[in-house]
């Protein structure tokens, strides 16, 4: 099998497995849903399972928690004269590119009700901050505070609005764009900033 075929057909395995979860979480809970019942609803086997996801938290996060290079490609594309506010919101877009709607509106649903899930989203956003924040003093500088902290505070503030616009989102059942809310949400950071 070519290595082009392997990874078309992992892939499609990979999709089938997470709807599967997917709508066993939504139904039954994602601490109640057993990787038992995931690898039946899917018609694999638990060996099979193990192949394509670490841990059941992997199945809702995919690869979102290693997107933090990607984001930071995507930071680094922008102007360095562009407000460091939009630059981000820009290369968190590359998100929305990455994963359906409908799809962001489960997971969104499921970090709402899970603590596990919502522990695993903040380990997700502290991988992110550490890869950005470099990035993000680079281009503003660190006013004399120590290496790390103003990118850090950056990164989580946008991290923030995100899951602010996020949530919102979800609870307008994921009607119109996530995109948009996420922009009102700098929008207000910018006016309460200057105002």
């Amino acid at each position: 099998m070519s290595d082009r075929l392997w990874d078309r057909t992992r892939r499609r395995v990979q999709e089938e497995v997470v709807d599967a979860a997917l709508a066993l979480f939504l139904e039954h809970g994602f601490e109640e849903t057993t990787v038992d019942q995931v690898v039946a609803a899917a018609g694999i086997s638990r060996r099979s399972f193990f192949r394509y996801f670490g841990t059941k938290e992997d199945i809702v996060f995919g690869d979102l928690a290693e997107q933090g290079p990607a984001i930071l490609e995507a930071l680094r594309e922008r102007p360095d004269d562009e407000p460091i506010w939009e630059a981000l919101g820009h290369a968190f877009g590359v998100l929305t590119t990455r994963m359906s709607p409908e799809r962001g509106a489960m997971i969104g649903r499921l970090v709402t009700t899970s603590p596990a899930l919502r522990a695993a989203h903040l380990e997700k956003h502290l991988r992110w901050q550490e890869v950005l924040a470099p990035e993000v003093e680079r281009r503003v500088g660190t006013g004399g505070a120590p290496a790390g902290l103003v990118g850090e505070a950056i990164v989580a503030t946008v991290l923030a609005c995100l899951d602010a616009a996020s949530a919102a989102w979800v609870r307008q059942g994921a009607d119109g764009g996530l995109d948009e809310l996420r922009r009102l949400t700098y929008a207000a950071l910018t006016a309460v900033r200057s105002g």
